[in-house]
């Protein structure tokens, strides 16, 4: 247990004997010949005191020393001391968050039997879901981008700084041969291409990070070269950003801490903003937003200046866009094999209502154009005919209760290393009033206007209304149910009051 643990427990219940005793702060500090500010670090987890001192408290309190240094908390606690000694709290980025662990104490000591119970319940329910201290890291992440509306300067001028010292300013687009000489001749790394393909157990990785004196890394040659030269772009991220706590896999199996999540963020920032420079991405868009009418082949150019897969594209556009053009949006990607879908990536920056339902193995809205992609794809010639091209696609989202609209664009393609699965990645854009002098497509009739809904098993649609329905609203019956019932005892009840 470490040192920071053994103050909060010994804060906790000391607060826990004064509260018991009847006590004042300021009635024990004047007991113990502390002052009240000392007193309260104390309680807050932030001092511990000497010897002599705690001797005074406990004769205050009058309770044994012993029990009162014991890092062991009473049985209404323990759950309270399993939490705090849990990797999910020791591993809370409170300094990104601009707060303290003395913060949460601070909360939990004022009902702690009560805060013990309900972290108890919330660790309850994460381990009934599977869900892992990762789960928990990445929704960290996701909060952390999500205030800062995914945009940070330090990050941009790195790259920047970097690209200009590096000869790459001004060079559209940043070559795969131009990256692999930086991470080789300046940055020492021995650069494999061949021994992940040729393992079987390894083929489904984009890249292996190995420590050592020479880092070596090896890459997966199935990628597409635009993959590769973000893979490359990352490393260098890591490098140049000084950033030693990190995934040594692209998609890691384990995440040991939100310290090597949040690296693993920079580095890919720093390699996407070394990819797609800020300002000439600025531009584009620009131009993407003063057409007067939907012109998908803005983005495809766009992938070709920068060389660049669809998904580093819009995840820019999820960077600098809520940015510099004032539009919050959200940014989804989803995978589908055979009829099942599923939520790889998000990040929700203008409060959509994500399909509550998809954690819960219930049928994702084929009218979203996550979806409508992936079966336009199917349409136009299956996941084969797109290999070596982007699907690009376009719809105005209305949601069916709510009547919230967002404007959407994405793309669809077949994964590289697993062909069998189509994935489609997209962002959309809340309409708000003025939005029309921003995006002057808004209105193109070329835009097709597609009311949605969370899942299948939420939807009062009927099946002629919704040709693409994958499941019957079984969630809709079993809540109607619900309230014929309600309503039926209300009357009920009625007939003896008064």
């Amino acid at each position: 247990m470490n040192n920071e643990l053994v103050n909060i427990i010994f804060g906790l219940k000391v607060r826990q004997a004064r509260t018991a005793a009847g006590l004042t702060l300021s009635d024990l500090a004047a007991a113990s010949e502390l002052s009240p500010s000392y007193m309260t670090e104390i309680e807050k987890g932030r001092k511990y005191p000497r010897t002599d001192k705690i001797l005074r408290m406990a004769e205050a309190l009058n309770i044994p020393y012993d029990d009162l240094v014991s890092i062991r908390l009473g049985p209404t606690l323990s759950h309270l001391e399993t939490a705090l000694n849990s990797p999910l709290i020791q591993g809370f980025p409170f300094d990104e968050f601009d707060l303290d662990i003395s913060n949460l104490v601070d909360m939990l000591t004022r009902a702690p039997a009560k805060a013990s119970a309900l972290l108890h319940a919330m660790l309850e329910i994460g381990r009934q879901y599977d869900l892992r201290e990762e789960h928990f890291f990445w929704a960290m992440l996701r909060s952390f981008q999500e205030i800062h509306d995914n945009y940070f300067p330090e990050l941009e001028e790195a790259a920047a700084d970097f690209a200009q010292a590096s000869n790459l300013s001004g060079h559209l687009p940043v070559t795969l041969e131009m990256l692999q000489t930086i991470l080789e001749q300046k940055f020492n790394y021995v650069l494999d291409d061949t021994m992940l393909a040729a393992n079987p157990d390894l083929v489904g990785y984009r890249s292996v990070f190995i420590q050592k004196k020479r880092p070596r890394l090896l890459i997966n040659n199935r990628l597409r070269p635009n993959q590769i030269k973000f893979l490359l772009a990352r490393e260098i991220g890591y490098q140049c950003l000084g950033l030693k706590e990190r995934s040594h896999m692209s998609s890691p199996d384990r995440v040991q801490s939100f310290r090597q999540v949040h690296n693993d963020f920079q580095a890919s920032y720093f390699g996407g903003a070394l990819l797609i420079p800020k300002q000439e991405v600025l531009a584009d868009i620009e131009t993407l937003f003063n057409s007067q009418s939907w012109q998908p082949q803005l983005l495809l150019h766009m992938l070709q200046r920068y060389d660049i897969t669809p998904e580093m594209l819009l995840y820019r556009f999820s960077e600098l866009i809520p940015q510099f053009f004032g539009l919050k949006l959200h940014f989804l990607r989803v995978h589908r094999a055979g009829d099942r879908y599923k939520l790889i990536k998000r990040l929700n920056m203008n409060r959509l209502p994500i399909p509550s339902g998809l954690s819960l193995d219930e049928h994702y809205c084929r009218r979203w154009l996550t979806a409508r992609l992936l079966r336009d794809m199917d349409e136009q010639g299956g996941v084969a005919a797109f290999r070596d091209r982007p699907l690009v696609g376009v719809q105005m989202s209305e949601f069916l209760n709510t009547r919230e609209r967002f404007l959407c664009l994405g793309f669809a393609r077949p994964l590289v290393l697993s062909p069998h699965i189509a994935s489609s990645v997209i962002v959309g854009f809340r309409e708000e009033p003025d939005m029309g002098n921003i995006i002057r497509f808004l209105d193109d009739p070329a835009v097709p206007a597609i009311v949605i809904n969370e899942t299948c098993e939420r939807c009062p649609l009927t099946a002629e209304e919704c040709k693409v329905r994958a499941a019957e609203p079984t969630v809709l019956k079993l809540e109607q149910t619900k309230q014929a019932r309600r309503d039926a005892l209300q009357k009920l009840m009625a007939q003896f009051q008064g």
